[in-house]
C-alpha cells in the first residue's frame, strides 16, 4: 500500500556494528550522480544531511563524480560530502560506482540537480527499515508538480508512455517508474545484480525488482524546477529505455507476432494444399498458398529468436526462466531437435524429388507443380532453421565461467 503524502513514518534510530571497537558504518547511504551539478548539488547534500540529522540515524552523502569540468566536486565536499569519481560515462555508471561505495544498510538514489525534496527521506527509508518494502520508488505524476519542473511532452507523453510499457511488458505497479528519488535495501540492490550505464538503469531497477520478487512501495512527492541545465536528451534517452524493456520482453516483440504469423500462414496452406478453393465467391490458389508459406516460414522464424533471446538471457542472469521454458530446453536436446529437423528437411526434399522424377518420367514436358514446390521448400527451410537453431541453442546453453545464475 502506498504511504501517503502527508505520512511520516518514525524512523528508529538504529546502525550496524562493523566489529568490536571498530566504526560503526552509516545505517543511510544517500547516493547522488553528478555531471556539472554546481548549481544544484552542495544544497542536495546539505538537505540530505539535515534529513539524515532529523531522523537521527548515522548517516552519509556520497556524491559520485561523473567527470565534471565545474565546481562540482569541490562544492559537494566543502558541504560535507564524500565524493568518488567515476571515470565511464553515464547515469547508471555512476550508479553503479555509487554502489560499490556505499556502506549503508539502506541506499538512497537522488538526482542532484535540486528537482527533488529530501524532507521526504524518512517516508522512503521509513518502510524499509520497518520490514514493510524491499523498494521504494516515488511518484511525480501523483504528487505536486510545481509549474516550471516538468515539460508538459515528459509529463503528458514521455513518462506515462515509458511508464505504461513497462507496466503492459513487466506487469510493473509502478506509476512513474523513471523517478529520480527512490531507495533500496543494500541487501536487495546486491540481489538485482544492476549493470546497464546509461539512463535506462531506471528501466532495468524496476525489471529486476519484479523479477526478483521484491516488495515494491510507491510514494507521491513534490517535483521541482532543477538547477542548472539538464543532460537529458529526450529521445535518445526514451530510445533507450524502449530498447531495453524489448530486449528483456522477447515474447512481446517475437513471440507473439511469430505465433500468429505460424497459425495464419499454416491455415492457408492446409486449405490450398491439395488443390484451389473458393471462399466466399472468391477463388483462392497458388498465390494465397506462397503467402502462407512465407508467413509460416517468417513467424517461425521470429519463435526461434524469441528463443534465443530468452536463453541468452536466462545464461545471462538477465532474467530468471519460467517453468515453460526450463522444460521446453531439457526437453528440446541437441539430438532431438536435429532429428526433427531432419525429418522437416527430409520431407521436403522427398516433395521436391517427387516433382523432379515425375517430370522426368513425362519427357521432360511442361512443369507446372507450383504448390508442390512451395510446400516442399518449405518444409525444408523449417527443417534446415531448426538444425541450424539447435545447435545454437545448445551452443548458448553451454555453461560460462560463473555458470547460468538460475537452474
Amino acid at each position: 500500500m502506498p504511504v501517503s503524502a502527508t505520512e511520516h513514518p518514525p524512523v528508529a534510530a538504529e546502525s550496524r556494528d562493523a566489529g568490536a571497537g571498530g566504526p560503526r558504518p552509516p545505517l543511510v547511504s544517500v547516493i547522488l550522480p553528478c555531471l556539472n551539478e554546481e548549481a544544484g548539488v552542495a544544497g542536495c547534500v546539505e538537505a540530505a544531511t539535515a534529513a539524515l540529522t532529523a531522523m537521527k540515524v548515522d548517516g552519509e552523502v556520497v556524491v559520485v563524480d561523473n567527470g565534471s569540468t565545474d565546481r562540482s566536486a569541490s562544492l559537494a565536499a566543502a558541504a560535507g560530502a564524500r565524493v568518488v569519481a567515476e571515470p565511464r560515462p553515464g547515469y547508471g555508471a555512476a550508479y553503479l560506482r555509487g554502489f560499490q561505495e556505499a556502506r549503508g544498510r539502506v541506499l538512497v538514489l537522488c538526482d542532484a540537480d535540486g528537482s527533488y525534496d529530501l524532507a521526504d527521506l524518512p517516508r522512503f527509508v521509513g518502510p524499509l527499515l520497518a520490514g514493510r518494502a524491499d523498494f521504494v520508488i516515488g511518484n511525480r505524476l501523483g504528487g505536486t508538480m510545481v509549474p516550471g519542473s516538468m515539460p508538459w511532452s515528459h509529463r503528458f507523453v514521455g513518462n506515462p508512455i515509458l511508464s505504461g510499457l513497462l507496466r503492459l511488458l513487466f506487469g510493473a505497479r509502478v506509476a512513474d517508474s523513471h523517478c529520480g528519488l527512490r531507495a533500496l535495501t543494500a541487501d536487495a540492490c546486491r540481489r538485482l545484480t544492476l549493470s546497464t550505464t546509461g539512463m535506462e538503469l531506471a528501466s532495468e531497477m524496476v525489471v529486476a525488482a519484479l523479477r526478483e520478487g521484491l516488495r515494491i512501495d510507491e510514494v507521491a512527492i513534490t517535483y521541482l524546477p532543477r538547477k542548472g541545465e539538464s543532460k537529458l536528451h529526450p529521445m535518445r534517452d526514451a530510445w533507450r529505455h524502449v530498447r531495453f524493456m524489448l530486449v528483456l520482453a522477447p515474447s512481446h516483440l517475437f513471440q507473439l507476432p511469430g505465433v500468429a504469423l505460424m497459425v495464419v500462414g499454416a491455415a492457408l496452406c492446409l486449405l490450398l494444399a491439395a488443390g484451389p478453393r473458393v471462399v466466399f465467391g472468391r477463388r483462392l490458389d497458388v498465390h494465397p498458398l506462397l503467402f502462407g508459406a512465407f508467413a509460416v516460414i517468417l513467424g517461425y522464424s521470429l519463435v526461434l529468436f524469441d528463443l534465443f533471446a530468452k536463453t541468452f538471457a536466462w545464461g545471462a542472469g538477465l532474467i530468471r526462466p519460467r517453468r515453460g521454458l526450463v522444460r521446453l530446453l531439457r526437453a528440446f536436446t541437441l539430438e532431438r531437435g536435429l532429428a526433427l529437423g531432419a525429418l522437416l528437411l527430409i520431407a521436403g526434399l522427398a516433395g521436391e524429388a517427387e516433382i523432379v522424377f515425375s517430370w522426368i518420367a513425362g519427357g521432360y514436358g511442361e512443369l507446372a507443380a507450383v504448390r508442390g514446390v512451395v510446400l516442399g521448400a518449405t518444409g525444408m527451410v523449417l527443417g534446415l532453421q531448426t538444425i541450424a537453431a539447435s545447435f545454437l541453442v545448445s551452443l548458448l546453453l553451454i555453461p560460462r565461467r560463473e555458470g547460468p545464475r538460475w537452474r
